[in-house]
């Protein structure tokens, strides 16, 4: 009988063990955007931000919500969804948290009318082009971002669209963009779900402010 119980015991404790592990408890995951607060970004450009739904919201202006941290070594998870009209895109490793553009950061891009598709969505902007280029609008997506090294992947709602080695910028803040200009300022934009994984001891983050 006390055999009985103790090998009971064993397998009610693997499946225990099963569980935590599927459910991702140990799998280093930190939120940065939990849909209820701003507290741990900037806002930079006049983009109207605010919360709706437990998503982040822009539909008109040009700007950016800076998280801030910097990061070397990631795995970033965002889930986002943007009108067909929409000029948006993820910044990551923005040496400078003042001025994010493709110059300072990498620009995994979300731009389903890109004049040039190659660097529309799916995208690194002129570093890693997307052929035939993946459409976004009207639902919701998942980004998936590894960034380790000189290496970069992108991942859209489980399918590879980017795979690059680059070096101009290793480190630095990200974030999010609505953009827009004379032409296209009606687009809607909305991020929810931003979760990061630092990636070793370089990926440690430090605050960017």
């Amino acid at each position: 009988m006390k055999r009985l119980i103790a090998v009971s015991l064993l397998v009610v404790l693997a499946g225990c063990t099963q569980t935590r592990s599927e459910s991702g408890g140990d799998s280093g995951w930190i939120t940065i955007f939990d849909g209820t607060s701003f507290a741990d970004w900037t806002a930079i450009g006049d983009a109207n931000w605010r919360i709706v739904d437990g998503a982040a919201v822009a539909d008109a202006g040009d700007g950016l919500l800076v998280a801030r941290n910097r990061y070397t070594d990631f795995q970033l998870r965002a889930e986002f969804w943007v009108s067909d009209d929409a000029n948006s895109g993820i910044y990551i490793r923005g040496t400078d948290p003042n001025k994010v553009v493709s110059a300072t950061a990498y620009e995994v891009n979300i731009f389903d009318k890109r004049p040039d598709p190659t660097y529309g969505t799916g995208a690194i902007v002129g570093v890693a082009k997307v052929v035939p280029m993946p459409k976004a609008g009207g639902k919701w997506n998942v980004y998936e971002i590894t960034a380790q090294g000189d290496h970069m992947i992108v991942v859209l709602n489980g399918v590879k669209t980017a795979d690059a080695h680059d070096t101009k910028h290793m480190g630095g803040v990200l974030a999010l963009q609505h953009g827009a200009d004379a032409v296209n300022n009606t687009g809607v934009v909305k991020f929810r779900k931003v979760e990061i994984r630092p990636l070793g001891a370089a990926g440690s983050s430090k605050p960017a402010y």
